[in-house]
């Protein structure tokens, strides 16, 4: 976003036609060899160290044409939500109305909008000033794409060609039907949750929602220089003229893995740049986020889901801000200066921090337009609690300003309604309880949110047969809330005294959370049982991952 801040960093992003004479000088000063430019385009992508500045060229023009007056990022983002969507949406328990649509690749839809009635919403007004004030409204659901056309999605002109020849590059030559569907959705600005994701097509989502999110920074981008160039020579600063947040990152992603993280910035590169352009911190980039890669047995190979999954870096605590323009990607952006934020939950979590620490820091989440969470199953086996505690500090009013320019900052983004704008993209491999629950109470998208929910189709496994006896107990609970401790307590009184039996020797426990797990270690520890624990603190390697309880 623009402020005064960015105007004194050494690389001006925004200001280019504010000091048209500057602009001259550095047009002369640029004259160079073939040569010469290769060798600067060379250290613009391998050096590590050095902050360099970007050069005016690789900003966006500022003479770029506005939206569309149908394109979806005008729609969604430039009116106020009425009244009526704002009081289902923020009340206790959020109301949607469901509707289920039949699509050729993704299958079932569950649509979810606001239960109100929208109807004429978006011409219905309230006299301000004597004019009539249009909201913002859920569009109507769009139909099943029938080519493969990135004009028809709005896509940006600046990055399309890009786009057309990484798919040049593909197996298919283009978009394939799932990528035209969820780009169909995606592009609208529905928030999705597809618990679908497999080793066959994680490539082919993560490029759409690759291509989703750099054309939202190309445009938000272009319109704030576009409106910079207009407001040069004025004083004042006109309603349709904010553009803006309350802090300049608009797109945040969470991986579980540093290779996940690589894979996805390289997407970028060639979404945004193709085979030119600069980026900056390249050799950094490369040198911390790649390697580190497991080594898969020969002899009893591992299932391919895993492979896919471990076969890179598996560091989980990293975080990094990406700044665009038009020639240049540059990573290891200060998140104050950034477009983009690529991170992991635990990265998150540490620079968050909790309540009562000195230097902890979340005012970068205030104005978060699109969140995407990629292999969120990873996630509830990391520790979902980093995730929640990201979501509660999503949207908050930051602690400081941040040299933030009020007048250019959208009237929603002012009122705190920022939550109600956000799209969430959520991918997992399958359907979980806690991602579902996550995306149905913290993820209310006024514009409405779609859950692809199939049939799931019987596995092999109920075919097998198992020749050990297998025992189910009942638990009843009145509330879930009750559920952890009824269930603790029906664990410790009806099921463990079977186990203290002499007979029974060598028990093995397996404990999904955390939580759960400290409880019932700090039970075993305070009767005094004899025991091995293992878990994600645990120091000590074992050769095998075994957990068992001796009595």
């Amino acid at each position: 976003m623009i402020s005064n801040k960015f105007k004194r960093k050494k690389y001006n992003l925004l200001n280019l036609a504010e000091v048209p004479e500057k602009r001259k000088k550095i047009r002369k000063k640029s004259v160079k060899t073939e040569n010469q430019k290769q060798q600067v385009v060379k250290n613009l992508g391998d050096n590590n160290e050095k902050d360099e500045e970007i050069s005016p060229g690789d900003e966006f023009e500022t003479n770029a044409d506005e939206s569309k007056e149908d394109d979806p990022f005008l729609l969604h983002l430039k009116y106020e939500i009425s009244p009526q969507i704002h009081a289902v949406l923020s009340g206790k328990s959020p109301k949607f109305t469901k509707e289920i649509i039949n699509w050729p690749s993704l299958g079932r839809l569950l649509y979810l909008k606001p239960d109100v009635n929208l109807d004429g919403e978006q011409s219905s007004s309230k006299i301000v000033l004597n004019e009539k004030q249009v909201f913002a409204s859920a569009r109507k659901f769009p139909d099943v794409p029938k080519s493969s056309d990135l004009n028809n999605l709005h896509i940006k002109s600046q990055i399309v060609s890009n786009i057309e020849e990484k798919l040049k590059k593909s197996e298919n030559g283009s978009l394939t039907p799932l990528q035209d569907e969820l780009l169909s959705l995606i592009c609208n600005y529905y928030s999705v949750y597809y618990p679908e994701v497999n080793q066959s097509n994680i490539e082919q989502v993560r490029l759409a929602y690759s291509i989703h999110a750099i054309n939202h920074i190309v445009k938000t981008r272009l319109k704030i220089l576009h409106h910079n160039a207009k407001l040069q020579n004025r004083l004042d600063v006109p309603e349709e003229f904010r553009d803006q947040g309350l802090v300049r990152p608009k797109v945040l992603i969470l991986a579980p893995f540093k290779s996940i993280a690589y894979s996805i910035i390289l997407s970028f590169i060639s979404i945004l740049l193709g085979n030119g352009g600069n980026i900056m911190n390249k050799k950094r980039f490369i040198e911390e986020y790649s390697g580190d890669t497991l080594i898969m047995p020969e002899k009893n190979p591992k299932p391919l889901d895993y492979q896919q999954l471990f076969s890179g870096n598996t560091d989980d605590n990293f975080k990094m801000g990406l700044t665009v323009t038009k020639k240049c990607l540059k990573l290891y952006a200060d998140f104050y200066a950034s477009d983009i934020i690529v991170a992991s939950p635990l990265g998150l979590r540490m620079l968050i921090g909790t309540e009562g620490e000195g230097n902890r820091d979340y005012d970068f989440l205030a104005s978060i337009e699109i969140l995407i969470m990629d292999q969120a199953q990873v996630f509830t086996m990391q520790n979902w609690e980093h995730v929640l505690h990201i979501m509660e500090h999503m949207h908050l009013q930051p602690q400081r300003s941040h040299d933030t320019d009020l007048s250019r900052a959208r009237t929603w983004a002012l009122n705190g309604w920022a939550r109600y704008y956000m799209q969430s993209l959520i991918f997992s491999a399958n359907p979980l309880p806690e991602i579902t629950g996550l995306f149905n109470s913290k993820m209310n998208n006024y514009n409405g949110k779609i859950i692809i929910s199939n049939p799931v189709s019987p596995g092999s496994i109920s075919q097998v047969i198992v020749h050990a006896p297998q025992m189910f107990h009942y638990v009843s609970s009145s509330t879930v809330t009750e559920a952890i401790d009824d269930r603790f307590q029906s664990f410790i009184s009806d099921i463990l005294p079977r186990f203290k039996e002499s007979n029974q020797k060598h028990v093995l426990i397996y404990i999904p959370s955390y939580f759960d797990f400290v409880r019932l270690r700090n039970y075993f520890k305070k009767q005094e049982l004899y025991f091995v624990q293992i878990c994600e603190y645990t120091t000590v390697i074992y050769s095998l991952v075994i957990v068992y309880i001796s009595f």
